[in-house]
């Protein structure tokens, strides 16, 4: 039996980091989630080390996602024995930005007014003491889906009625103010093991959707985006990696956008699933994935022991 084991979904996110694996020498077991079954009652994990790298924008792509499937399949390896990496408890974090942003606030840190309901219907309600423009958000969402923005309260209250907000496949939705962000840009600040890893700033020119790998990247009809790295001072650099420690976030992302108005920083979003940057040797200048391998390795080396 192979000590690591990768579960994902996407078709082309993982390759550069199999390659970066077959390059080391390092054994794996692939494991697409199309196909999967297990046992309840099985107690041998596939390996002593598990790499979950589900991404919450499957349902994208499938109706028949594995998002929750996968929490369920997380806890069970978890439970016999084997270190997962973003296991259950960092999947419901990452399922729920809802409970993202709740962690968020409890850590001190400036967040988006925000509020929480299950049904359309109270929308504009929830909204009623929140300054306009505001976006609706699913609580589950993936590259900018499930966002809307809404100008003024007749709007939202026109496509409540029409049933043209959006839907989050949980149920739960969002009401958010509208930020308008300084100088047009996000910056999203890669975490591993908890430490800072690198950052960039992301332009999506007004779009929602700003994933910055190839693969969303070469996407037909997606609109451009512009990457450049981005250098966060201490402060945003410290908050981001207390909120993947809170979040028990193995690897991935948090995003902030300092908020043109006042410019406080306002953290939005946590990220389990990173696909690491475009072209990182023309942006950052060495390629996330050698990191991220030599990580597996110390992890690898620690359940060997």
């Amino acid at each position: 039996m192979t000590d690591l084991a990768v579960l994902y979904e996407h078709p082309a996110w993982f390759q550069p980091l199999f390659a970066a694996l077959d390059r080391r020498g390092i054994g794996y077991l692939a494991l697409h989630a199309d196909g999967h079954a297990y046992d309840p009652a099985d107690t041998a994990p596939p390996a002593p080390l598990v790499f979950n790298r589900i991404a919450m924008s499957s349902f994208l792509r499938q109706p028949e996602h594995p998002i929750f499937y996968t929490q369920a399949l997380m806890a069970h390896w978890a439970g016999t024995g084997a270190r997962v990496l973003n296991g259950a408890g960092t999947l419901a974090v990452d399922a729920s930005k809802a409970r993202q942003l709740s962690l968020i606030a409890k850590l001190g840190l400036a967040i988006p007014a925000t509020r929480v309901v299950h049904r359309a219907a109270d929308l504009p309600a929830a909204a009623s003491d929140l300054r306009f423009p505001i976006v609706v958000k699913a609580n589950i969402g993936g590259s900018g889906a499930g966002i809307i923005r809404y100008d003024d309260a007749a709007s939202l209250a026109e496509a409540v009625a029409a049933g043209t907000v959006p839907e989050s496949i949980d149920r739960v939705l969002l009401v958010q103010g509208y930020v308008p962000v300084r100088g047009g840009k996000i910056t999203r600040i890669e975490t591993l093991g908890g430490r800072f890893l690198y950052a960039i700033d992301v332009d999506g020119g007004g779009s929602f959707d700003l994933c910055p790998a190839d693969v969303c990247l070469a996407t037909p009809g997606k609109p451009a985006i512009t990457l450049t790295e981005a250098r966060p001072d201490a402060a945003l650099i410290q908050a981001a990696e207390a909120i993947a420690q809170a979040a028990k976030l193995d690897i991935g992302g948090i995003e902030v956008m300092i908020d043109d108005r006042d410019g406080t920083p306002r953290f939005y979003d946590i990220n389990a699933l990173s696909n690491f940057v475009a072209n990182p040797l023309d942006i950052l200048g060495w390629d996330p994935h050698e990191r991220l391998v030599d990580w597996l390795e110390a992890q690898l080396a620690k359940v060997r022991a």
